[in-house]
């Protein structure tokens, strides 16, 4: 396993819900990314942002790592679930906050 690798595990590892992003969960540098944050603030999960912008061997380690070409990738309890399509309409089809509740997320609202 490379240093990258590790770094990606226990970044996954150390929280339920990481999201892999371009920016911070305060200053997203994507639209997508943005949208994947914006979506996780509403249904009111917590999480963890990783910028990938501040290390270019994390930002093409993580494509490698999950075997997905895009960022932001989203990952709860230790799973790969998607990028911002998947999310999105998880979110869009009502499946994505009963998913994270199933995967024993607590939710900091309980509206949506």
């Amino acid at each position: 396993m490379s240093d990258t690798d590790s770094q990606i595990k226990s970044e996954i590892d150390g929280a339920d819900v990481v999201l892999f992003m371009k920016g911070t969960p305060v200053f997203p540098q994507c639209g997508f990314s943005g949208q994947v944050v914006q979506i996780l603030s509403h249904i009111g999960v917590p999480f963890k942002g990783v910028n990938v912008l501040e290390d270019d061997a994390l930002r093409d380690g993580i494509k490698t790592y999950s075997n997905w070409p895009t960022i932001p990738q989203l990952y709860v309890k230790g799973e790969f679930v998607g990028g911002c399509d998947i999310i999105r309409e998880m979110f869009e089809e009502g499946e994505l906050r009963p998913y994270l509740t199933e995967k024993g997320i607590s939710l900091l609202s309980d509206e949506g």
